[in-house]
């Protein structure tokens, strides 16, 4: 086996929760580099770490790239390590802990020796979304899924906006198999993940009952999305000011009585999301803080007639 390598940069937390978006620089690159963000002291909540861990040592087109990629590293001497004779993907994976969450876990390839019995299980490979510093976020989300589930809560029609790997389309497809599942993310090459993750997990693509969609689209732009609707469930995990910017399409895409899953926001922007969303007849149902992360569930008030809403079951 050969050396390893890693390339490490400053960047702040804006940076980082973007580069949970996009990552497509290196998607091409073979084998794909795994990007990591972390806090570095608590203290000083802004400034953040990437590690980015390759094969061979990252050549200086490479390190500019990188670089373009959080801003705020220019004028900073990257740090490049080398890493020896060692498995770089496990070494990358090593601190990347499960996500355990109410029947749900999800995992990295090295820890599959550790599913609990019973658990409602996913593979997903550490250089995706779901290792990038977003537990918070992905946990609330899987966490809200399993409270509706144990609640009682049946959804026939559902939609996940920014899908990224496809993880919280699969959950839902877990525990409500006979539901239509459409998934969509801006970025071509996160479909191509999802995909490959549908493989991994045993997950059917295709577009009718107990199977998966996949489109890749800028919102609700995409004429799949549009004739699919109105949903009984959508699902974002995105960004603050794309949430509100979507919060038109998304009320007109929601059916009355439906359930919107909305996260990849601060505590200190829901308050804006949420004031977005009511003016499209949604209520607050619940909010979960996980970190600094708010996840909410909002609920579309039963104002129009003519849809079938969400049931209990």
């Amino acid at each position: 086996m050969s050396d390893s390598w890693k390339l490490t940069l400053p960047c702040t937390r804006a940076e980082a929760d973007i580069l949970k978006e996009d990552i497509a620089p290196f998607a091409l690159m073979e084998p794909v580099p795994v990007l990591m963000t972390s806090e570095i002291d608590p203290a000083r909540p802004d400034e953040w770490q990437l590690d980015i861990y390759f094969e061979d040592e990252p050549a200086a087109d490479t390190i500019a790239t990188a670089i373009h990629l959080v801003p705020s590293a220019a004028g900073h001497e990257p740090v490049i390590t080398r890493l020896g004779d060692e498995d770089w993907v496990a070494l990358s994976q090593a601190g990347l802990e499960p996500i355990h969450e109410g029947r749900f876990f999800v995992h990295t390839p090295i820890h599959r020796d550790e599913v609990p019995e019973g658990a409602t299980t996913f593979e997903i490979d550490a250089g995706q979304a779901f290792g990038t510093g977003h537990h918070e976020t992905t946990a609330g989300c899987l966490a809200l899924l399993d409270r509706l589930k144990s609640t009682g809560r049946r959804y026939r029609n559902f939609a996940d906006i920014g899908t990224g790997t496809g993880l919280l389309a699969f959950a839902a497809l877990a525990i409500w198999p006979q539901a239509r599942a459409i998934a969509s993310d801006i970025d071509p090459l996160a479909i191509e993940v999802s995909e490959q993750n549908a493989a991994i997990n045993d997950i059917a693509l295709g577009n009718g009952p107990g199977r998966l969609e996949l489109v890749t689209a800028a919102g609700l732009v995409h004429r799949r999305l549009r004739a699919r609707a109105p949903y009984d469930l959508l699902i974002a995990n995105i960004l603050a000011g794309p949430l509100i910017d979507l919060a038109p399409p998304f009320g007109s895409a929601v059916a009355p009585g439906g359930t919107l899953i909305l996260a990849g926001l601060l505590e200190t922007q829901a308050d804006a999301v949420i004031a977005a969303y009511r003016r499209q007849h949604f209520r607050l149902a619940e909010r979960l803080e996980r970190g600094e992360w708010s996840i909410l569930r909002l609920e579309k008030r039963r104002r129009v007639r003519g849809h079938r809403p969400a049931s209990r079951g």
